[in-house]
């Protein structure tokens, strides 16, 4: 299941900075720049429902195929995530929950890997410099707005991958599925290029070709 703001990349793709310079974002907490701002009821009520879903991130497949495309996928990107998690165990639970919140929220998974090398570089407990907190940075207001109020669950790993996956959609739908836009309100930079243009090219070292 891909984001459904697919056509979104390619009209902005033109814009994203290519090399390194994009990824200069990596290697510290990144993020921390999303607004609060008021949430209508039926919105807030929403998002609060997505949250208290506690559903276990266990994968579900509709046919064996799609169970050994999910294999083949964790094989190939496990590989490439052994650096910044070189424990299996670890390296396993983080991927299948990434795969688990980025289909429930209707995200391609590649976009939220991106999102995540951009905002922490893969690190549970990168905080920063404004509070942002986790794998996504999430500012802790949003645990007040739409959760338990407790700012400290930001750094369990569901919670955060969930937090910012269901935060992410939220801007989507906000954007009416403009991918550029809504990477512009994660990060409190709408409309600006240098942020959603690196968490693009980031993107494309995760998006997973079955071959």
């Amino acid at each position: 299941m891909g984001v459904s703001a697919a056509p979104g990349i390619s009209r902005r793709a033109s814009m994203a900075c290519l090399g390194a310079a994009c990824l200069s974002w990596h290697g510290s907490a990144q993020a921390g720049g999303q607004l609060e701002e008021p949430l209508a009821d039926a919105v807030r009520s929403a998002l609060s429902a997505a949250i208290a879903n506690h559903a276990p991130p266990i994968p579900e497949f509709k046919d064996t195929e799609s169970r050994l495309y999910y294999l083949r996928w964790m094989g190939w990107v496990s590989e490439r995530l052994v650096k910044a998690k070189p424990d299996w165990q670890v390296r396993k639970e983080f991927l299948q929950t990434v795969w688990y919140e980025s289909r429930r929220a209707g995200l391609d998974v590649g976009l939220v890997l991106g999102l995540v090398q951009v905002e922490s570089n893969f690190r549970k407990f990168a905080v920063s410099s404004v509070g942002a907190r986790g794998y996504m940075q999430v500012m802790p207001f949003w645990a007040r707005l739409i959760g338990e109020g407790d700012a400290g669950k930001l750094f369990h790993m569901q919670t955060n991958l969930r937090f910012g996956c269901v935060i992410l959609r939220h801007y989507l739908n906000l954007e009416q599925g403009d991918v550029f836009m809504a990477l512009g309100r994660y990060n409190g930079s709408r409309g600006k290029p240098p942020y959603p243009n690196a968490v693009l090219a980031s993107k494309r070292q995760w998006d997973y070709v079955d071959r």
